[in-house]
């Protein structure tokens, strides 16, 4: 369970307490009991509302930072695409190329890239040769590479 998912218990939780506390509460004081065991059984209601609200409001912080991150990581991912796009019409990719390129960064393998552009995987593969040629790369794995290693942190 996610850290938002067990604050959203603990909210339920300590609502319930204070829903039982409070039906208690109205029960005691029925019945006349003494102000002390009402007072007590009103500070525990008290208590575990402000549990209840504490939990809740951690919750939807949780659910603020969280929508954040997502529009930054949308933002991101489309600048990387756009960024992609750019450097596969710099290395001069027919738009055949440059769709078999994204098929590949993608990981489909070649069966998988025909059936996606309704070719043969005789073509899927020397479409893939023709991208390797022009980018300079020896394969998958190095234009794979290619991209991803301006993403990452130096080693060490």
């Amino acid at each position: 369970m996610t850290e938002t998912g067990q604050d959203r218990l603990a909210t339920l939780l300590f609502s319930i307490v204070v829903a039982l506390i409070g039906a208690d509460l109205l029960s005691d004081a029925g019945s006349g009991a003494s102000a002390g065991h009402l007072g007590i059984e009103a500070v525990a209601a008290v208590v575990a509302s402000g549990g209840s609200l504490w939990f809740l409001r951690r919750a939807l912080v949780d659910r603020r930072g969280a929508a954040a991150w997502r529009a930054r990581a949308e933002e991101l991912l489309a600048g990387v695409g756009q960024t992609i796009e750019a450097q596969l019409k710099a290395w001069g990719l027919s738009p055949a190329e440059g769709e078999v390129a994204l098929l590949l960064l993608k990981g489909l393998s070649f069966k998988e890239i025909a059936q996606v552009r309704d070719t043969s995987e005789r073509t899927a593969r020397d479409q893939a040769r023709a991208v390797y040629r022009k980018a300079g790369v020896a394969g998958r794995a190095e234009l794979s590479a290619w991209f991803i290693e301006d993403l990452l942190p130096p080693a060490g």
